[in-house]
């Protein structure tokens, strides 16, 4: 009996019919082939990780064409019956997987507003990786993952999206820039009050002590007085203190018309009255 080998690789299983019907399926090794039994390959499957792209186009609820990308991670199950479904049962495993993706994405998709697309795709990849699982169970397929890796709305809703965003940042700013002036605002009425407050302070102070000071003034000026009166009635024998006042008052009066006249930037005129005779006028 003539035997043909043949070698199956690591991750691959090859299929064998004999007289045209199935026979066994050959694992990776060495493995043979009996022409005189009309055994004859009838093809091979790859156990490995594959991967397959699904682009789809949908209509979202508030009526915008959007593509969504989903990359559908699948592989054969090991087993004889996986293998023989996977390899007998569908003519074009991608073809189908495909079609169920658009399936899911259609029926999801027109439910949600554009923005929920976008924050409720994990929703979105795990019904699809549910309903995957569940059709592609029969035909030997493991569907691991459905990740959605893209969301690309039309170009005009895009730029829109876009400036609405803009709009609402520059809106936020407008808004935080004023809420910094009126802060400034009310930080530099606060300091300026506080200011007033000080020299109000201050300044009351101050003319309190020139009035204390004042005070004294006037109280040492009618002490030296009434000493001066007291010490001129004890030198002089019968003289009333009026007549010792007037006679202080009449000299300070000339002190100051000899001060007037000795400044030569001061001119002095003497006018005549009822009741302003010897006053003198000024005139710088």
């Amino acid at each position: 009996m003539v035997c043909v080998p043949f070698s199956v690789g690591t991750s691959e299983v090859h299929l064998v019919e004999r007289c045209g019907k199935f026979s066994h399926i050959a694992r990776p090794g060495l493995n043979f082939l009996m022409p005189c039994l009309c055994d004859s390959a009838a093809g091979k499957l790859t156990l490995r990780l594959q991967e397959l792209s699904v682009v789809c186009e949908a209509k979202t609820m508030d009526n915008v064409f959007i593509n969504m990308a989903v990359s559908v991670q699948y592989q054969v199950v090991s087993t004889d019956e996986s293998i023989y479904n996977a390899f007998y049962r569908l003519t074009n495993p991608r073809q189908q997987i495909e079609s169920y993706v658009y399936d899911v994405v259609r029926s999801s998709v027109p439910r949600l507003l554009l923005d929920d697309v976008f924050t409720q795709k994990e929703e979105i990849s795990t019904e699809i990786k549910k309903d995957l699982t569940e059709a592609m169970a029969q035909f030997g397929f493991e569907i691991l993952a459905t990740p959605i890796t893209d969301i690309e709305p039309n170009a005009e809703v895009k730029a829109a999206m876009n400036q609405i965003n803009k709009a609402k940042r520059l809106r936020v700013a407008a808004q935080d820039q004023g809420e910094a002036a009126k802060i400034k605002s009310i930080k530099e009425a606060e300091a300026d009050a506080s200011r007033i407050e000080i020299q109000a302070k201050a300044e009351a102070e101050a003319k309190y002590m020139a009035g204390v000071g004042i005070s004294r003034q006037r109280k040492e000026i009618m002490s030296g007085l009434r000493e001066s009166v007291n010490t001129f009635k004890a030198g002089v024998d019968d003289i009333s203190s009026k007549s010792v006042i007037d006679m202080m008052v009449v000299t300070q009066y000339f002190d100051t018309m000899k001060g007037v006249g000795g400044d030569p930037k001061t001119a002095a005129i003497f006018m005549n009255g009822e009741k302003n005779v010897g006053q003198a006028a000024m005139k710088r």
